[in-house]
């Protein structure tokens, strides 16, 4: 069993090594574990394995989510919000800071995605904080943090493949559940922002008339509806994560196409275009993923892992903290979506054994896959940001370090405190 784990991660390394994009290694891996362990087994179990990956009616959510972000992101949707919070606390000291950490809560909540909120709040926010003298690595560090809150804030795609990967989980609780983890990140970034700005003595920026407040908080109104009909909708039960998501579509239509006007219809297939492709890749990640855990399954991997890092009789409490620290490593290291597809189904049971709640579970899951996503060496936010602004790696990392402090803080905090993800439920 042993060598076959250690075959398997000698695969998917070298091929990560040479370049290949993850789903290769994810879908090679456990093809040559099997030819080469079990030859007489049929490929038609493997492919098999890979449809029913993509057999859950939930991930119907998924690529509707990303379209409306797509939509979203095409319009003016995160300028207006900009503005609407810029215009009342823009201010004050650290005022655009907060401003920014503000903004990527709100588009979180529309787009579900990090890397997304990257791209849409980053590249015009990141102008602004610049302006009023801030470093390129101190926006940048914020920014990409900030956006962590996009995996936590409904709707998220990660706790979408959470709840496919852990199985019979809900993803309208998990939904709710990542509402005050996200606010106390938020909430976090702010109070450090404002003292930052007060030790480094940032200048303030032009201070909002009231008439300015009011003009922006009307151009922002029909945004800020975006979450409260997802989130409302499914916490009062009026439809499901999936009708939600499509709810979702049809507003980021009516707002950006027919009441903004800031898209016109002949450019809605190349934005779809660029959803199609997305919802592909990570599709097919989620394809590979099912198979790549049902091939440690069949050779007892999960069982051997979690008896030599769990041992026979875990604590709720070290169950928690072993999950925290494998998903925060592997999410430095590899896309979330993968990890979280890989080692929730390890986990999941011995954690359920062990009486923690799996929609506690799936918090942790995605708040350490979220805090991964932003973390050296190999986070993918870093990654989008040095992309999307053109700027050097190390740059980007610089002033990471006191924001993945105040994440690692809060990630025991949930720990800690199940309640924290459990009050809303």
């Amino acid at each position: 069993m042993g060598t076959i784990l250690t075959l398997l991660l000698t695969i998917m390394f070298v091929f990560l090594f040479l370049n290949f994009p993850m789903m290769v290694p994810l879908i090679l891996a456990p093809v040559v574990i099997m030819l080469v362990y079990n030859p007489n087994l049929s490929m038609d179990i493997l492919m098999s394995q890979l449809m029913t990956g993509i057999e859950s009616p939930v991930l119907l959510a998924v690529p509707l989510f990303i379209f409306a972000a797509d939509i979203m992101s095409a319009g003016k949707t995160s300028n207006r919000l900009l503005d609407f919070v810029g215009s009342f606390i823009g201010h004050i000291r650290g005022g655009y800071a907060v401003t920014t950490a503000a903004a990527c809560t709100m588009f979180g909540a529309i787009s579900g995605s990090t890397q997304a909120t990257v791209v849409a709040i980053g590249r015009p926010m990141r102008e602004r904080l610049l302006k009023v003298g801030y470093k390129d690595s101190q926006a940048m560090a914020l920014i990409i943090n900030a956006s962590d809150v996009a995996l936590l804030i409904p709707p998220s795609v990660g706790m979408i493949i959470y709840a496919l990967a852990a199985g019979g989980v809900s993803v309208g609780d998990l939904f709710i559940a990542g509402i005050i983890p996200g606010i106390m990140v938020f909430l976090a970034f702010a109070i450090y922002n404002i003292i930052f700005a007060k030790v480094k003595n940032i200048p303030l920026a032009d201070k909002a008339t009231w008439g300015e407040r009011l003009y922006h908080f009307r151009k922002a109104l029909l945004p800020l509806g975006f979450p409260i009909i997802v989130v409302g909708g499914i916490y009062l039960g009026v439809f499901t994560p999936v009708e939600a998501a499509g709810i979702s579509v049809l507003y980021a239509l009516i707002l950006e196409v027919m009441i903004f006007r800031t898209i016109k219809w002949k450019e809605m297939p190349r934005i779809a275009l660029s959803t199609g492709l997305v919802t592909s890749a990570v599709f097919i990640l989620v394809a590979g993923g099912q198979m790549f855990t049902w091939v440690i399954g069949y050779a007892g991997i999960p069982r051997m892992i979690t008896e030599t890092v769990l041992g026979t009789d875990p604590s709720a409490l070290y169950v928690l903290l072993m999950v925290s620290i494998f998903f925060f490593i592997g999410c430095m290291f590899v896309d979330p979506i993968v990890v979280i597809l890989v080692l929730t189904p390890i986990f999941a049971p011995a954690a359920e054994a062990a009486g923690v709640d799996l929609i506690h579970l799936g918090v942790i899951v995605t708040f350490q896959a979220a805090l991964g996503s932003a973390t050296p060496p190999f986070g993918v936010d870093i990654f989008t940001a040095s992309a999307v602004f053109n700027r050097p790696y190390l740059e980007v990392i610089r002033s990471t370090p006191p924001y993945i402090i105040m994440l690692l803080v809060i990630g025991a905090l949930l720990v800690l405190f199940p309640q924290l993800s459990l009050i809303l439920i």
